[in-house]
């Protein structure tokens, strides 16, 4: 366990923007974890979780408080009585990117689309990590978790963690700290079926069809990258939190009128309804590359944001926030940020409260038109 004061969370963030942690606490054994609880116990404030720094907007004013750093490592693979699953138990600190690999070269199917993501395991569960056609929620068996309300260790099963599109119960909660994820994982030589057609269309298949493990992520990864979605240092869109908003939930009504408008309109897992949030932006008018606050830019590939070398935190919620209003002004669909933020940032601390999705009184009007 390695605790320092006032340590710059930029370099630890995907982003590269905002400023200090008061306290940084990393983890890198889980034979720490009690010695960390008993500390940040006699600080009496709960801890903000920091892992891969894929998902986060730090304030320039830096996080006070107590920051954890998950880096313990280390999967357990342990096969089922049936002969056909695996149960495989990973470490919060673990890289999602190393499991995925890891469970392609064991031929377990069922976390290949996912390769890419950049992030720990610990995170996955929060955000109900997803990608080309699986989620978290697929594979997810339990988790084991610090509940600082209850001052206990837990274990929570799939079901409890109320997991839905990019969210659970953890999702901007400082009650849990994951320390482990256990996912249910199946012996085969191809991946499930191909849902998404970038990726089919890569493969040269039709959609719901089964490609060996290998192929299905190469294809995912080809699609992730022609995006600009592969963190590659030197990369100029490499400075990303991926995607920044979520894909609005909207009813069958509106469904039906923006697929007639070609827009990719996807039903989802949880029961819901969604419009891609890249396609609400170029339909807004906003082009690749195109520069919307100081030092903070669309990708040149994708209709996601990414800063640039002198940005700050408070520049990227005001382009966050330009995003948001012209969108809802055009097509009537209102977007939310999905990255966390740490610290005291009101421009965006606005947009995240505005999490239910609201159309205005034009939106039939334009999906009509």
């Amino acid at each position: 366990m390695h605790v320092r004061s006032q340590v710059p969370l930029a370099p630890l963030t995907t982003l590269g923007v905002g400023g200090a942690a008061e306290s940084l606490l990393e983890v890198t054994e889980l034979d720490h974890v009690s010695a960390v609880i008993d500390q940040i116990r006699r600080l009496g404030i709960r801890p903000l979780v920091l892992g891969g720094g894929s998902n986060v907007l730090v304030a320039d004013s830096g996080c006070p408080g107590v920051v954890l750093r998950m880096a313990t490592q280390g999967v357990d693979l342990r096969p089922e009585p049936d002969g056909q699953s695996v149960l495989a138990t990973v470490e919060a600190g673990h890289q999602l990117q190393d499991l995925v690999e890891l469970t392609i070269a064991e031929g377990l199917t069922g976390m290949e689309t996912l390769i890419g993501i950049p992030g720990t395991v610990g995170a996955t569960p929060v955000q109900n990590v997803g990608a080309y056609g699986q989620e978290v929620t697929d594979t997810l068996v339990r988790v084991e978790a610090w509940d600082w309300e209850t001052d206990r260790l837990v274990r929570l099963s799939a079901a409890a963690c109320g997991l839905g599109h990019r969210t659970s119960i953890f999702k901007r909660s400082t009650r849990w700290t994951l320390l482990r994820a256990v996912f249910r994982l199946h012996r085969s030589r191809l991946s499930t079926p191909i849902t998404y057609g970038m990726v089919a269309e890569r493969l040269g298949i039709a959609k719901g069809q089964r490609v060996p493990l290998a192929e299905a992520a190469a294809a995912v990864l080809a699609v992730r990258r022609s995006k600009g979605m592969v963190l590659t240092p030197g990369d100029p869109d490499d400075r990303s939190a991926g995607s920044v908003f979520l894909s609005p939930a909207i009813d069958a009504d509106l469904a039906q009128r923006l697929r007639a408008r070609h827009a990719p309109v996807n039903s989802f897992p949880d029961g819901s309804i969604r419009v891609s949030a890249s396609w609400l932006i170029k339909e807004a008018g906003f082009s690749l590359g195109q520069r919307v606050a100081d030092a903070v830019r669309l990708s040149s590939r994708h209709y996601t944001l990414v800063t640039e070398s002198g940005a700050t935190s408070a520049a990227f919620a005001a382009g966050a926030e330009r995003l948001a209003l012209e969108v809802e002004k055009v097509t009537g669909v209102r977007l939310t940020p999905e990255p966390d933020l740490f610290g005291d940032e009101p421009v965006y601390a606005r947009l995240v409260e505005a999490m239910q999705v609201r159309r205005l009184s034009s939106t039939a009007a334009y999906a009509a038109g």
